[in-house]
């Protein structure tokens, strides 16, 4: 029981650290919209979003099918 709560308590504390570093690169990709400092074409933007959109998919999947991988018992 002990080790659950470790290990939840570690779940938490990454997943805060790790959130917090995603929010801040995404405003910093959000910073890049600044046309006095930068040029970009509306497809390079759409490629920016589609790669973000792409990746939460896949790791949000890794959280929904984390329990298909155990495999078949009786």
């Amino acid at each position: 029981m002990n080790n659950i709560i470790e290990k939840e308590n570690k779940f938490k504390k990454l997943a805060e650290n790790r959130v917090n570093n995603t929010i801040k690169n995404i405003q910093l990709i959000g910073n890049l919209a600044n046309t006095s400092n930068y040029e970009y074409t509306d497809e390079s933007v759409k490629k920016i979003f589609k790669t973000i959109r792409e990746e939460l998919i896949i790791v949000e999947s890794k959280f929904k099918d984390r329990n298909r991988n155990k495999g078949f018992k009786l």
